[in-house]
């Protein structure tokens, strides 16, 4: 058995036990006793098996690149699986459970999806790359074992895989290897599509290179991703009406000022708007001129000027919880680019090149940049923030909304990235 087939041999067992096992629990959720129909008990749990089985094939096949961008095949690839099972279960007559089949389909996905979350980075990776035209991706991803390809043969190694850069002119001697390599079954890897997936960064040197086909990111998906806004903020906003009370009192006990603090930031495509959130700071006088404008909005390591109780709502983010309100007037969204205040929006906007295409989605509570990079400031640091942000703009899904959301809820626990 290759190393390859061990690989797979866990992953494919743990979905297939999920699938078989878990839709058991369907008939007790929805009548609170285990009573199985035997007959269609068993049609839907062999079915669920099936169809995660082979999603999971499918998935593994699909995924070109390693990387964040192995997520985005998931969703896909189940719900097509699940979808025509359940269309043979309905055509063909025969007895299953419509609950139990979904609880199968969500189940496996939400072990696929933990699976590759937790196994992405577990493994330490080696990879070998051509010495010639951008090899920038060596830099950035220091945790990939690399090694330099000195001359144009082929590695023997058969774990082995091949970074180039692929718009660059090679010579003869290494377009042959190459092409050997990729036909002995070596996967051969563009530098610029294997950076953005292992980096979660996009570098865009040209708008046109954000392979939409136009500037404008998944119209389907937004309206979408309006409406779970929406419902989502309407179901948890009487569930966090009384822990939101106790914050206010504790910020309104901590230091004198208001229980809200609001700030002016530049919003969707490029509108300003107010956002809200608990106060973290001690009450600063108004600051007049950009420079002092800029420095004003500039949250510094160790800034004395945060509270107490401040510190521990900029940690977990419980601070950032009113903006359900800035949700519901649709000036932002759960997941997206954080909005920045408007004196440094522009500031970077004078600075950074395509800086305010960032605008062309919704600002979020939280993002791809935040679970990946934290809170910056300096221009450096948010030049690669942009990275980030373009990546969401360019992968902007449901997939990666998912992600986000995952990592999100750790980062509350660990504090990652606050200042």
């Amino acid at each position: 058995m290759s190393h390859t087939d061990v690989r797979l041999l866990k992953p494919l067992l743990m979905v297939a036990l999920t699938a078989y096992v878990v839709p058991l629990a369907a008939p007790l959720m929805t009548s609170g006793t285990l009573s199985l129909n035997l007959s269609s008990t068993g049609n839907t749990q062999l079915t669920s098996l099936i169809a995660a089985v082979t999603a999971l094939l499918v998935f593994r096949r699909v995924t070109v690149y390693p990387g964040a961008r192995a997520f985005g095949f998931i969703l896909p690839a189940f719900s097509t699986t699940f979808g025509v099972a359940g269309a043979i279960l309905l055509t063909s007559r025969a007895s299953y459970s419509g609950s139990m089949l979904l609880t199968g389909y969500l189940a496996s996905v939400g072990v696929t999806f933990l699976l590759g979350y937790f196994n992405q980075n577990a493994a330490p990776k080696r990879m070998y790359y051509v010495p010639v035209g951008k090899t920038g991706i060596v830099d950035d991803t220091p945790e990939v074992d690399w090694i330099k390809l000195v001359e144009p043969v082929v590695p023997d190694d058969p774990h082995a895989s091949i970074v180039v850069d692929l718009r660059s002119n090679h010579s003869p001697e290494w377009e042959r290897m190459l092409a050997k390599a990729a036909i002995s079954g070596i996967p051969v890897y563009h530098t610029k599509q294997l950076r953005e997936s292992l980096t979660g960064r996009v570098q865009i040197e040209h708008l046109s290179e954000n392979s939409f086909g136009s500037l404008l990111p998944a119209l389907g998906y937004r309206g979408i991703k309006r409406t779970i806004d929406i419902v989502a903020s309407i179901v948890l906003l009487p569930v966090l009406l009384l822990p939101l009370i106790v914050v206010a009192l504790l910020v309104r006990a901590s230091s004198p000022g208001p229980v809200l603090f609001r700030q002016q930031r530049m919003g969707y495509r490029g509108i300003p708007f107010n956002m809200i959130k608990f106060r973290t700071m001690v009450e600063q006088a108004t600051t007049t001129g950009d420079v002092a404008a800029r420095h004003s909005a500039i949250t510094r390591d160790a800034d004395d000027r945060i509270t107490g109780i401040g510190r521990f709502l900029r940690r977990s983010r419980i601070d950032e919880l009113p903006q359900i309100i800035n949700i519901l007037r649709g000036e932002m969204s759960w997941i997206g680019p954080r909005p920045e205040a408007v004196p440094l929006s522009t500031w970077y906007e004078s600075e950074l090149p395509f800086y305010a295409y960032r605008h062309i989605v919704r600002p979020g509570i939280t993002g791809w940049a935040q679970v990946n990079q934290g809170h910056v400031a300096g221009l450096d640091d948010v030049h690669v923030k942009l990275h980030y942000d373009f990546y969401y703009i360019k992968f902007f899904s449901s997939w990666l909304d998912l992600l986000i959301a995952l990592r999100t809820i750790g980062i509350m626990f660990t504090g990652f990235g606050a200042k």
